[in-house]
């Protein structure tokens, strides 16, 4: 697959950077109601490229190595990466005691 087809996937399903497996397949259930043939509204061409677009998305998501380093974690959860940050910090913070952990792992 080139970069243009995946390129061009996208921009048939108006996606933007950042997005999950389940958000683009609720895109797809989306754009199957307004496009598929059946619906009042259908039109089988825009339903074909929209079926392509989408296993060019699927098949590079299937294919897509992820990361389990402590970087990639907190580059996909920033809002964790604050919370270590600021954690033990007695003004910011709750003295190091979380609030969510009461068994004290995980």
């Amino acid at each position: 697959m080139s970069y243009e087809r995946l390129r061009k996937a996208v921009e048939v399903f108006g996606l933007f950077e950042g997005i999950s497996i389940k958000d683009i397949k609720k895109r797809h259930r989306e754009l199957a109601k307004l496009y598929h043939p059946d619906s009042g509204s259908g039109n089988a061409e825009l339903m074909k490229e929209v079926n392509l677009a989408y296993g060019v998305l699927l098949g590079y998501c299937e294919s897509y190595r992820y990361l389990f380093s402590e970087d990639e974690y907190y580059r996909q959860h920033p809002d964790e990466l604050i919370s270590k940050r600021f954690m033990d910090d007695p003004i910011w913070g709750n003295g190091g005691v979380d609030a969510n952990d009461s068994l004290g792992h995980f």
